[in-house]
């Protein structure tokens, strides 16, 4: 974490963006009078969305064998009943 001033980071702001972006620094505390005022931080990438059914296809599930685990799951939960 760097700590500017700001006369420093309004000089070298380009420089500070580059470093904060390509991950050089964390962080660059921008200070006024000795004390901290901002803070530059780089912007959080979005992920690209997972697109839900992109296996269809390409497995097989067997729902009477699935259906069949109700009893077995629900004893689990529940116990024998005993």
């Amino acid at each position: 974490m760097t700590t500017v001033n700001m006369l420093e980071a309004k000089t070298n702001l380009s420089r500070l963006v580059e470093a904060v972006e390509s991950g050089a620094e964390a962080e660059v505390i921008i200070a006024r009078n000795g004390k901290p005022a901002a803070r530059l931080v780089p912007v959080e990438t979005r992920r690209k969305p997972s697109i839900l059914g992109i296996a269809k296809g390409k497995f097989e599930f067997d729902k009477k064998a699935f259906d069949a685990l109700d009893e077995e799951v629900a004893k689990l939960f529940h116990g024998d009943g005993e």
